[in-house]
């Protein structure tokens, strides 16, 4: 199979072309697991974050990608859920071990032996994955697979996000950052509170014209204080100093919530905290920790019952490099997703 392979890691700075094209043997499933062929996968930031070591594979070369949609070739001969040809999506949650008390309780994202798809196994960037049964997902019929593949990862952690913030319709729900997760949040938001309005904050003009295009209420510089104060802010950017500025923007009582797995560079921007004016008065700070498969199962059941549509950019799996590299830049419009099969 043709597959874009991490050999190495390296800052994108010195080095625009990380991954190499190059054929392997498909993988060969075991008897709990399906043989996917894909046919997209979603290019997220954490992959920027795997090449650049901030949350390295454990092991190379790898496979990177973890927005996987394709169809059924082979399943293994204890696979009892799912049937050669069924379309399925794999997500950042490859697997989990299933009998600790996290995973008892439905939060395998807590789970020690907790394994990312692309970064503890062979991911998407490739022609095949093979992963276990139960961690694959239908694709609900209204979308295409384009158009499903950000759902898995940057909707998910979304979705995620938007419940750890209790945020109720009428509040004033802010935004810092507007790439592939934000504009779904946004999308989200208004099917689901339509009395909220919604404050984008984002480094750019072209992600401000964005979401304005979507609906935002306002939009601003990440640096920017918003015209009232939030109730709660979603934080979606790889850097520091957006936490300081959301902090700044929030009511009394309210909360940030940090949807990144890691942040770029050093923390020195928090070093920059006045208390009085970021964390007095009982603000609160959450982050979100990976999804489960009920987050993902139930927000692909969401997005289908709201016709939640990503907008995407579509890239040849040998442009996985030049899409890294637009990500990297901020060049962002919705979500980019390679064309594999």
């Amino acid at each position: 199979m043709k597959a874009m392979l991490l050999n190495r890691l390296c800052n994108l700075t010195d080095n625009p072309t990380p991954l190499d094209c190059v054929d392997l043997p498909a993988p060969v499933p075991g008897e709990k697991d399906i043989l996917i062929k894909v046919s997209v996968c979603g290019v997220c930031h954490t992959e920027l974050d795997e090449i650049e070591g901030r949350t390295p594979p454990k092991q190379l070369p790898m496979v990177l990608g973890h927005q996987v949609v394709g169809r059924v070739e082979v399943v293994g001969n204890k696979v009892d859920s799912i049937r050669i040809g069924d379309r399925v999506g794999v997500a950042w949650i490859f697997s989990a071990c299933g009998t600790c008390k996290f995973c008892l309780a439905g939060n395998e994202n807590f789970c020690l032996e907790f394994q990312a798809t692309g970064r503890d196994a062979p991911g998407g960037y490739a022609e095949y994955m093979a992963v276990d049964e139960h961690f694959a997902y239908a694709i609900p019929d209204p979308f295409t697979d384009e158009q499903a593949a950000p759902l898995l990862c940057a909707g998910a952690i979304g979705y995620r996000s938007v419940r750890l913030t209790e945020l109720n319709d009428g509040q004033r729900l802010g935004l810092t950052g507007f790439g592939a997760s934000g504009h779904l949040v946004l999308k989200m938001v208004q099917a689901l509170y339509p009395a909220t309005e919604i404050y984008v904050f984002a480094r750019g003009p072209a992600e401000r014209a964005f979401a304005r295009q979507l609906g935002a209420h306002w939009t601003g510089d990440s640096t920017e204080r918003a015209p009232y104060k939030l109730d709660c802010i979603i934080d979606t950017t790889p850097a520091w100093l957006p936490v300081v500025e959301a902090l700044a923007n929030l009511e009394p009582g309210g909360r940030l919530v940090i949807n990144a797995i890691r942040k770029e560079g050093d923390n020195s921007d928090l070093l920059k905290l006045n208390y009085p004016e970021h964390l007095w008065q009982e603000k609160e700070i959450k982050s979100v920790a990976n999804i489960t498969r009920k987050d993902v199962e139930d927000f692909l059941n969401l997005a289908a019952s709201i016709n939640l549509q990503s907008e995407v950019q579509v890239f040849s799996l040998e442009q996985a490099n030049q899409a890294l590299m637009e990500l990297k830049a901020g060049d962002i419009r919705g979500a980019k997703v390679l064309k594999i099969n």
